[in-house]
Order: structure tokens, then sequence, then C-alpha cells
């Protein structure tokens, strides 16, 4: 067998490179990507098929030339049926050859069988763990979970394979990426916004980058930047962004960034103008706040502390409703009985249940003095977010269940 190994060490080498060049190579015209992955790959195809032919005699030399060369052929984003015949024929030779499993999946995948690459990546697991096959498994589960009657629940084994995944190397890059991935997407597919979601996914991609390799990864950054953008880390959101558009021209990260920019000057242009919107807002809600709950006590917007405020309740008057480019959450300004303004986030909720001119009750807001400087401009402005339905009363009433809402969005990732 070491034998056969040297024998095909230098093809092995060469796939792997390809496979490298693929991950870590991102010229601002994609065109030019595809040119020199088509160079390399004939270059590794011609080393591979300059081996004697009686060095693959054997079945498994045979499986092992069928893998390697239908693993270089399968390096393009689109489907070849070439590589697939390639790789099934490894997997017949050699049903013990975990990573042609694991190849004739990822090919299968790309041509839209999803069950059948879901059995490959089951078949490579039967021959034994592997993190690299987890993590395409768990990939494949979340890709599976679009549009299926129970999201949540397939979505849910994304989360354990990609945990199965980092239980065989605790410092593997890849493996946390994809749990930060699949954490992202579980937040949004359950539809209850839960801040504790966005947190793993904040934590595991926190693990990723402690990886020197994952450096290369402008996806990292670009999915980490989404969660700290519906964590309303402002700063944090837009330098994630700006690492990944340097790193991948190709990804619409420059867009995101000026999204976001286009929303914290709205709402800044916004704040300055309510001064006497603001007296009115003041007087409506002073009134509302008489008839609260006994179990929350009313405080003003200036008393809050930062991050979730238990037992409070915050009422105030919706003097906007901020258009904005973000697909997620609301955003509102809002005024208290103290004529302070806010700006308040809603997640999960439909954009006819708050209108302009009622009065909500917040009840247990998370709050943050949001204050940083971005390129040369100082951005100051209270924030609220609710997270849940249960969170709102709109003039004095809750909301009914068909106002919530799922906004299905995807972590970036490629196959």
């Amino acid at each position: 067998m070491n034998e056969m190994e040297d024998l095909f060490g230098e093809a092995r080498r060469a796939a792997d490179d390809l496979y490298q060049l693929r991950d870590t190579y991102f010229p601002p015209n994609p065109a030019d990507k595809i040119s020199e992955l088509l160079r390399k790959s004939d270059l590794a195809l011609s080393l591979l098929d300059s081996l004697p032919l009686e060095q693959r005699k054997s079945p498994i030399q045979r499986a092992t030339y069928e893998y390697l060369k239908g693993k270089i052929l399968d390096v393009f984003p689109d489907y070849r049926k070439e590589a697939e015949d390639h790789l099934s024929k490894a997997v017949k030779l050699n049903p013990s050859l975990a990573d042609a499993w694991l190849c004739l999946g990822n090919c299968i995948w790309k041509k839209g069988d999803l069950a059948s690459a879901k059995n490959c990546f089951t078949l490579a697991l039967s021959k034994g763990s592997n993190k690299e096959i987890l993590c395409q498994l768990s990939m494949l589960e979340r890709r599976m979970a679009q549009g299926s009657e129970n999201q949540a629940e397939i979505v849910e084994e994304s989360i354990q394979s990609a945990k199965k995944a980092i239980t065989l190397d605790v410092k593997d890059g890849n493996s946390w990426y994809n749990l930060g991935n699949a954490c992202l997407t579980s937040f949004f597919v359950t539809g209850s916004w839960d801040h504790s979601k966005l947190l793993q996914s904040l934590k595991a991609y926190q693990n990723a980058e402690k990886d020197e390799r994952m450096k290369s990864n402008p996806d990292l950054y670009f999915n980490c930047a989404t969660v700290n953008k519906y964590l309303e880390n402002y700063e944090r959101a837009l330098s994630g962004f700006e690492a990944a558009a340097l790193k991948d021209p190709g990804l619409n990260a420059v867009e995101e960034v000026q999204k976001i920019v286009n929303l914290l000057n709205k709402l800044e242009s916004l704040l300055k103008g309510q001064a006497r919107a603001k007296r009115h807002a003041a007087l409506a809600s002073s009134r509302a706040a008489d008839n609260l709950n006994p179990l929350y006590k009313s405080i003003s917007i200036d008393t809050l502390s930062e991050g979730l405020n238990k037992a409070v309740a915050v009422v105030g008057k919706v003097l906007l409703f901020v258009k904005h480019d973000i697909v997620a959450p609301l955003y509102y300004l809002v005024c208290d009985s103290n004529q302070l303004c806010c700006v308040l986030s809603v997640y999960g909720i439909s954009n006819d249940a708050i209108k302009e001119g009622d009065l909500l009750t917040l009840l247990e807001p998370y709050y943050r003095h949001v204050d940083f400087s971005w390129k040369g401009k100082r951005y100051q402005f209270k924030s609220i977010r609710v997270d849940f339905l249960e969170q709102l009363l709109v003039n004095g009433k809750a909301l009914d269940s068909h106002q919530a809402v799922r906004t299905s969005i995807y972590a970036q990732h490629k196959p």
C-alpha cells in the first residue's frame, strides 16, 4: 500500500493544490478563477495519466486512479457527468474509499439529487467518522431544509452533524465555521428570533477565526458580519463585510456595507427632526403608562440598563416607520413620556402590525446605547430591540399570532 501511495502521491498533491486554489483564490473577475482552475486541472490530469498502466492494474490502484480523476474534474462549480462517472467507478472498485464517496456526494449534489448525495455521505461515514464528511452532511442538511415542512427539525440535524465534526477535532476552523452557519440558519427558520442562537453562531465563528487556515475564507467574514448585523453590532458588521469584500470582490459585501451606512444615516437624520412630534407623543405615552400591568414597572428610556431589562416596560408612541433595504428587522422611531426618542427594532412580526401613531408598550426590552465612528462619521443613538411577539402591546392590546412572520434567509455557503 505504501508503494501505491508513492505512485499516486504526486497526483494526490496536485488535486489538493487544485482545491486549495478553489477555496482561496478570489480574483476581481470570477472568469479568471475558472481559467486558472482549467489550467491547473489539465496539469493535474496530465500528471495522473502519466502513471504507467501497469501501476494501475489492481482494483485498489484503479479505484484510486478513478477517484483522483473524478475529484479533479469535479473542482468546478457546475455539475460534470464525466466526474460522476469516474467517482462511481471508484466506489464500485473500492467501496471502502471514503474520500471517493465524499466527492461523489458533492458531485451528485450539484445536479440537484440531494437524497442520493446524502446517501453517499452516509455511506462514507459508515467507513468511519470523518470531520470533512460530517461538515458536508451538515451543509447538505441545511440545503434539504429549504422549502421542507419540517425545516427546524432538519436544521437541528445539521447542527448535530456539525457538533460531531467538532468532537473529532476541536481546533478545526472549518468545523466551527460550519456550526456557525447551522446556528445562523436555525435562527432564521425557527421564526423565534432567539438572541441565544445568534450568540451561539457568533461564538462558533470566533472559534473558527482562531484557525489560521480560515483567514482566507471570505464567507466566514461575511457570515460573521451577518450575525453582527442582526445583533446590531453595527461597527463589527461593517468591519466584517469590508474584510469579506477585500477577500472576495464577488460577494455582495460592498452592498451590505452600503445598506447599513444608508440605514444609520437615515436613522440619524430622522432622530434630529422630531421636536414637535415628541411633545404630542410624550403626553400620549404618559397616559398609557398609567394603565400598565402591575407586574411591570414603567420606566423611561433614559433609565434602561444595557442589555435585557427584566420586569420593566417602556411606553412610547410610534413617530415613524423607517423604510430601509435590509430584510429584517422592522425599524421605528419611538418617543416616551419624557420626550426621549429611540430607535426600535422589531423581529418576527408582519410590517402592518404597528403603524405610525400607535402607542406601544415594550415589555422587558433589550436596550443598547449605540456610539461608534465609521469612516470619520460618528453615530450615536438609543436603541431598543424586541425579539418576541409577546413583548409588544399595541394600543394596550396583545398582537394576534397571525401577525407573527418568519423570514427565511440562509447563511451563505459553497459546497
